[in-house]
């Protein structure tokens, strides 16, 4: 079990946003989520993970490990450099999409936190930050 309390993935091919998963299912055991919190977590790490290198053009994911009025949490911040959200109410709209998608990464990634913050700009890049607390 790691004894990091935060750190940072790259986030530039396929193959990172697997480890992304598999990194936030480690994190998540190590603070005893349950099976249905772990889902979520990794469900919406996923998500982002993937509009990340899609949409942002790659960038990378930071966690860290919270603890606040004696509960402890997992936060994630998904970070890139890529154009940015020009109009963020339409993107956090359930089915719009500015690709190929469902158009369900942003609002139904909000939707599977306790946290979410989105900042964005068109020019300024994406950084959204979501937190599950146990």
């Amino acid at each position: 079990m790691s004894t990091e309390t935060s750190g940072t993935l790259p986030l530039t091919s396929e193959q990172n946003i697997v480890a992304s998963r598999q990194l936030v299912r480690t994190l998540c055991q190590q603070l005893k989520f349950s099976l249905v919190d772990q889902t979520k977590m990794i469900t919406a790490a996923s998500e982002l993970s993937r509009n990340t290198l899609v949409h942002g053009g790659g960038g990378r994911m930071r966690w860290e490990f919270l603890e606040s009025n004696g509960r402890r949490g997992l936060q994630l911040h998904f970070e890139d450099d890529g154009p940015g959200i020009a109009d963020m109410k339409l993107a956090l709209t359930d089915g719009w999409t500015s690709g190929g998608g469902m158009g369900l990464g942003l609002p139904g990634s909000k939707r599977l936190v306790n946290d979410f913050d989105v900042q964005s700009a068109p020019g300024q890049g994406t950084r959204v930050s979501i937190t599950r607390w146990k």
